[in-house]
Parts: structure tokens; sequence; C-alpha cells
């Protein structure tokens, strides 16, 4: 691995120096410059040659990258930047004024920066069997005007016809393989055109009464990182979930290195997230930026959001915004759902794998008039094989049962500035686990055969109002709602586990500018309030906790190479008291491609320790807190609180004519306070406040790379250091890697074949002490390395392009954690284990599906 970071930082600091003498030597520079087609084109290039000092400007649609000659004595790259911005076109990480944007032509409404999820009004939709197509007109000073009436046709039947509309745009159904269309226009010479590929935009361009093909529209990328945030916020949208099977949130990482995702025990199937080796319960899960799985449904969460609803998921590792709230720790996963008035009618997802598991999913949107928009996502999970048991202990590797979790959401716009959205979601998940003989009719609550059983329930309603003030867009103001209701039933063997959480939740917003966007301002105000009944054999645990503070946040923006956005709450917990949330975050660009980012920031949060370690249920471990008898907190505990810093370095540099991205991160999480979760004494677990230091430091060096048109690379370290003082000492913390590697490659032809493989290399993870055991239940002191492969075939078929056939396999080296279960033959017994889970828990899986949609 060391060899992979020297080769990383070399072409990072070969990259900057490039960079800085392309800008200081050669007076020639590479811009990312958005835009679609030939009209986009020639007024990028116009706009940079209005400037004298510009010599030459070429701007090419597949890369998205202008090439720009000057002469520094004379102009700046800032100027030219502002230049282009201002005829409508984002160009680095400068949007183009909004009212310029909107008045672009249709065909030229490219998807804003850190907006590629969201459809502008204007922009035309077109399904997989559509070829989008623009024909313009050239006069003699080379200005392209939309050419109205132009007839578009079949080669050989001329009465299947259409004609281009009032913008010049037209979109025609294919109905076979490389058709072959006839361009006519009054007066003009008809142009025959073979269609390669109907995912470019065809534009054909009238000059001199003569028709010629010109030019057609650049790929997107499926994961980025977003150019307008101070933030380094990983953006990875539905296209790169595509990648792997995901049915669900948990199986969303696979091709990504920021997150990852471990099993919490070796019976429940529950699955928690890790970020900068930190546990999911300290990153702060949103969805579209409302409360997510939190509190006692974090164990679970993560299989309640199922994959074919995500249009994409925003990563951002340390502090996050103060407006989002105060428990972001580690990071924020924010998860953005399928909207009802840009999504498809219909999209149909059909899974099954080798070990019995199937999956449903079915989203249906429908805009009822030009403001209202309705649509419904409903997921099913089905698992029913029992007898799955790679490991021959006699017990299920998987829970099977069924889960079943759907939304109802409606969104009104209008054009006077004022958006609501609304609606209710519903989860059930109803699973059995444990001894494949295990019987719950018969055997549950017995110490026959050991059981395990989830009866789940959640039922949540939210709303989110906007209005945006139309004399003044960068003034706005939202309120967000939302209430839920979890309830669980479980059981462990003969211990049973119930828990009740009812949460409310509103966040006020207002924001605006002060003089000028260079300083932007957020306040406002916000409540969250939980009341939580745990029920652990005959033991109750209840409280009520009811958070309410008052936020603001301002961003100084002085030119785009650099943001400041300082950040403040104050907050009162009806438990803990009042308690400041102070959070900094800066972002500079010093040269065209280099992105240095820095932040800091405290965050707090109270620990559910049942709910978040279900776990220590799943062994015949006792549980012991230790506290100081006050009561009135939470368990008895204090709150944790941390520290955290941050510093990365983004540079993209073109390697060989194509895009090269290297990213270097560090960050530093130092805890005041900590529920500490002692696994030290193999008969118990222990849950204590923390007495000394506990900390987490991480580094990640990333790599990603175009060598071929169609084939995407993607390489990645990760260093973790994550240690803690126990009662016993200052140890790493169990179960976490100390080195990462990831590698993935994913290849897409124009045929519909995308074809995608993925590599995991897992360095050793130190594991609680088991020498109290006998010696047939003692595990080492550390987990092996080991390696995983995934890998996808995927294949567009049909007349109308709208058929996906999947197939894939995951862990195809077959490497499982030989003993997951200590003592699985005497689960009663006193050394009866499941939780010490280091490795993956099933062999080799297949699977198959198909997707089908309708736009």
């Amino acid at each position: 691995m060391k060899y992979l970071l020297l080769l990383i930082s070399s072409l990072f600091f070969y990259g900057a120096d490039l960079n800085a003498a392309s800008y200081l030597s050669d007076t020639t520079a590479l811009l990312h410059v958005a835009g679609n087609c030939d009209m986009c084109k020639q007024r990028i290039e116009k706009a940079s040659l209005s400037l004298p000092a510009v010599k030459k400007a070429v701007w090419q649609s597949e890369t998205q990258q202008l090439q720009i000659t000057f002469q520094p004595e004379k102009t700046t790259l800032s100027d030219i930047r502002q230049a282009i911005a201002a005829v409508g076109h984002d160009v680095d990480s400068i949007k183009a004024p909004t009212e310029v944007y909107d008045k672009l032509h249709s065909c030229c409404l490219y998807p804003r920066l850190g907006e590629e999820n969201t459809l502008h009004a204007k922009m035309p939709t077109v399904a997989s069997n559509q070829l989008l197509g623009v024909v313009v007109r050239a006069d003699s000073h080379g200005n392209l005007t939309p050419l109205v009436g132009a007839t578009i046709a079949y080669e050989g039947f001329p009465t299947a016809t259409l004609q281009t509309d009032a913008e010049g745009i037209f979109k025609l159904t294919l109905a076979n393989e490389s058709p072959i269309l006839v361009v006519s226009y009054t007066g003009m010479q008809p142009l025959r055109i073979t269609v390669k590929n109907i995912k470019n935009t065809l534009v054909i361009q009238a000059k001199d009464n003569v028709l010629e093909e010109v030019i057609v529209q650049g790929n997107r990328q499926t994961a980025y990182l977003s150019k307008i945030s101070p933030l380094r916020i990983e953006v990875i949208t539905a296209k790169d979930l595509l990648k792997a099977a995901c049915c669900d949130l948990s199986e969303s990482f696979e091709t990504n290195a920021t997150v990852d995702v471990a099993s919490s025990d070796a019976i429940s199937g529950a699955k928690q997230i890790q970020l900068l080796g930190l546990g999911g319960s300290y990153t702060q899960l949103t969805v579209e930026n409302l409360p997510g799985p939190r509190g006692l449904a974090i164990p679970l969460g993560l299989n309640s959001i199922a994959g074919p609803w995500i249009e994409s998921i925003q990563v951002s590792k340390g502090v996050g915004s103060v407006a989002n709230g105060y428990e972001s720790m580690a990071g924020q996963i924010n998860v953005e759902l399928k909207k009802p008035q840009n999504s498809e009618q219909l999209y149909f997802n059909s899974y099954a794998n080798s070990m019995g598991r199937k999956d449903f999913n079915l989203n249906l949107a429908h805009k009822i008039s030009n403001n209202w928009s309705v649509g419904v996502l409903l997921h099913d999970n089905i698992s029913t094989k029992k007898d799955m048991d790679v490991t021959k202990n006699g017990f299920r590797d998987l829970p099977t049962g069924n889960l079943f979790s759907g939304i109802n959401r409606w969104a009104y716009q209008n054009d006077k500035g004022f958006m609501a959205q609304f609606g209710v979601k519903y989860l059930k998940d109803d699973r059995t686990g444990g001894a494949i003989s295990f019987d719950p009719s018969e055997d549950k609550g017995s110490t026959t055969t050991y059981g395990l059983g989830f009866d789940i329930q959640r039922m949540e309603a939210f709303a989110k109002l906007g209005y945006i003030f139309p004399t003044r867009k960068q003034r706005s103001i939202g309120l967000q709602l939302s209430t839920s209701d979890y309830d669980q039933k479980s059981y462990f063997g003969i211990t049973s586990y119930k828990a009740d959480q009812q949460n409310y939740y509103a966040n006020l917003l207002f924001q605006d500018i002060i003089g000028s966007s260079a300083h932007k301002y957020r306040i406002g105000a916000s409540l969250t309030s939980d009341r939580y009944t745990e029920q652990v054999d005959a033991q109750l645990y209840e409280r009520r906790e009811t958070v309410s503070g008052i936020f603001g946040e301002y961003t100084f923006s002085p030119s785009e190479k650099f943001d400041a956005v300082l950040g403040m709450r104050g907050d009162y917990n009806s438990l803990y008291g009042w308690f400041a949330t102070p959070r900094i975050q800066l972002h500079y660009a010093p040269t065209m491609g280099t992105d240095l980012r820095v932040s800091a920031g405290r965050g707090q949060r109270t620990a559910n320790i049942f709910a978040e370690n279900t776990a220590l249920f799943a062994s015949s471990r006792t549980w012991r807190i230790q506290h100081n008898n006050d009561l009135t907190k939470a368990y008895g505990l204090s709150p944790e609180v941390s520290w955290n810093m941050g510093f990365s370095i983004d540079q993209q540099v073109n390697l060989l004519g194509r895009p090269l991205g290297i990213s270097l991160e560090l960050f530093h999480t130092n805890f005041q306070n900590q529920v500490v979760v002692d696994y030290e004494n193999p008969r118990e677990v222990s849950f204590y406040n923390l007495a000394g230091s506990s900390y987490s430091n991480s580094f990640q060096a990333e790599m990603k790379y175009t060598p071929l048109k169609g084939l995407d690379l993607r390489m990645a370290y990760k260093w973790m250091d994550v240690q803690t003082d126990y009662n016993t000492g200052r140890a790493s913390k169990p179960l976490i890697a100390k080195n990462r590697g990831l590698l993935n490659l994913s290849y897409a032809t124009n045929n519909g074949w995308n074809m995608d493989y993925t590599l995991h290399i897992v360095g050793q993870k130190r594991l609680p002490s088991t020498a109290e055991n006998p010696a047939q239940y003692q595990l080492g002191t550390h987990s092996k390395t080991y390696q995983t492969m995934n890998a996808q075939v995927s294949k567009t078929v049909g007349k109308r392009k709208n058929f996906t056939l999947y197939i894939g396999g995951e862990n195809l080296t077959n490497y499982f954690q030989k003993t997951p279960i200590i003592a699985a033959d005497q689960p009663f017994g006193d050394y009866f284990d499941s939780s010490l889970v280091w490795g993956p828990l099933t062999g080799r899986m297949f699977y198959t599906g198909i997707r089908f949609h309708i736009l």
C-alpha cells in the first residue's frame, strides 16, 4: 500500500506543477465549462474571445473542457470565468446568474453545478428509446438561431414525419437499431443521418442553404465532488448505484471508498455504516435534510431505504452545517429520493439471489397538472431460504421473513416562488433468525432451540414548505416538519427487547445576502423532541428528551478562489442543559484544478446504548452500566461530545488528454466525552463515561481516471487509527481495520453493455480478548487480512431501450469468517457470542434481475 500512496502523491505534485507551469509560462489553461451542444460551444468561445487578451478558445462537449490561450499580463483566469458565466454557463466553481441561465435555449439547459439531479422546467425529458435533436441556422456572422418547421422522417417512410418546434427541437421514438433519418427544410438539400448513439443529442446546423450534422452531447459523471460547496461533498448519483445490486442503503457504498458497511453480529442481519473509523451512530443520516433513521431505528434503519428509490447520496466527512443540527461528529450522509415531478412515470425492479432473497420495487409518478405531482415508492424484501449455513454451525446465515416499506409523496410548485412537499412513509419488518431448526410457534421463549425475531413497525409523516421571493431570488424562507413513531418487539433467545420512540421535528430557515452574493447568511430555529421507552426483559428505561435551539451561518465568498463558512448553534437539552456548537469551513483554490479545504467544529449526541449495540443481546454476555446514579440523564450517562478537524486536497489534471482526479484527506476526531462500549471482558459488556482519551485519525488517498473512452478507474487507500482508554488501559477500537484498499473498474459501451468490477482489501482488525474462555472458545488477538471481489454485467435491451437485464456476483473469492459464532453448540451456555464479527458472514453469492421503466 505504501507504493500506491507514493504513486498518488507523486502524481498529485506533478499535476500541481503542471498547472502552475501552464499558467505562468504557456499562458494556456483548461477550464471546466458546463454545456451541451454546438450553440453552447459558440456561446462559450465567443464570450472567451470577447476579452482582447484571449488569443484562442476551444470548447469540447465530450469533456466539458475549454482550452484557452491568453496573455496573463493583460487578463486573468478570473476575468475569463466571469465573462463565460455572464452568458449563462457554469465554469469551474462559478455559477452563472440564474436569470441568464433560464433564458438559454432548451437544448442548452445543462444540469447546474450541485443540481445534477434536478431538471429545469424547460429541459426536455427523453425516454431511453428516444432521440433528442435540435436544428439551428447559422447566419453570415456565425450566430445560431432555431430552425422552426424542419421535417424529420425515417428513410423509406415519408409519411411518418415530425417537425421541429418553436425552439428547433424534436424528439423521435426509434423503432430499430441505427436507423437512417432524413432531415429536410424548404429550399435546402435533404440530409441523411445514421443514428449511432441515442444517448447523444443530435445537432443539425443549416448554413449557406446546406444541412449538416455538427456535434453531440457529452457524458455525465456518475459520482463527483461538488464544486460549489465549501464543504467537501461527494455526490453519488443513481447511475453510480446501478454498478452493483443496490437493494437498500446498506448496499449503496460497495463501489465507494468513503463509507464502510459492517455486520453488527452473526445472526440478526443488522448492518452499520462506519465513517472515519467510527460507528454509524456518529454519522448524521438524513433523508432530504429531514431526520433519517435515528435513535432506536439506527441498527436496522439502513435496510428500510430501498436502492431504487434513491436519486443521489451526498457524503461529507467531519462537521456539517449548523443548519442541519448538532449531531454530526464523523460526518453526514444525506439521501435524496426520487421526486414525483421529475422521475420516471413507472420504474420496476425485480432481484433474486442464490441465498433465497427476492426484492421487488415499484416506483410510480404522475404529473397531475402544471403545479401538482404525486409519487409512490414501494419496496418488498422476501427471504425464504432457512437452511443457508455456509459455516455449518447450525445457524442461519441471514434471517428469513419479509420487509415491506412504502412512501406516498406529493409536490406542489407555482410560478410565484412557493413550493411544497408532503407525504407519509411506512415500514413493516417481520423476520426470524437463529438456529436452522428454530420454529417460533414452538420454541420462542424456551431453551429448546435458539431463535431470534424482529417485529418492527415505523410510520412517518413529513412536510417541506418553501418560498423564494420573486424580486430577490437569493432570499428564501423554508419550514421542515416531520413526526414518526417507531415500535420494535424483538427477542434473542430468551432475552426480549421492546422499544418505542416517538419523534417530532421542526426546522425554520431564512437565507439572504448582505449587499452582494459575496456575503450570504442563514438563520433559523429548530425543535427536536423524542420520547423513548425501552424494556430489556423486566428492566424498563424511559425518558423524554427535547432539544430546542437557534442557529446562524455566514458565508464569505470574496472571489471564486476562497469561501469561508462560520456557523454557531445554541441549544437547550431538557436533560443536559445549554450547549454551543461552533463550526468553521474554509475553501481555497490557489490554482485551476486545485481545491484545499479545512474544517473544524463541535458535535454532541445522546447515546442509545441498547439500540446501538443490539449485538450484546445475541450473546450470553451480561451488560453493566457504570454511572454516577444521576438517573435524570439517559441511562445515568453524560452526553457524547467531540471536536473534529479535517483537511483535504483535491487536484484535477489532464493525463494523456484525459481527466485525472487525485484526493488526499486527513481527519482527526477527539472526544471530550464518550460513552465507552467495553467488550474486553468476554463475559460482559460495560457502558461507562470516558475517563481519559479517545480519538480517531483517518487518512484517505483516492485516484479517479478515465484512461479510455467508456472506461473509468477508481483506486483508493485508507488508513485509520482509532484509540480509546478502557478500564483496562488504552487499546485500539476492536473490529476496525487499520488499512483498507479499493479498486473499481467500470466500462460502458454505446450499445447498452455495462461491466463493473470491484476489489476490496481489508486489513487486520483487533479482536476483544477471549483469553478467559475455554480453549475451544478462544479467538486470536487479530483477524486476518482478506480480499473480496464483486462483479456485475448489465445490458439494456428492447426496441424502446427501457429493459435492463443484469447479472452479478458478490464475494467471488468465497472468503468468509469460519467461526462467526463462539460456542454455537451451546447457545444458552456461558460462552455463546455472535458479536465478534470481523469478516464476511456468507460465501460466494450470485444474483440476477431486471429493470423496466417508462418515462
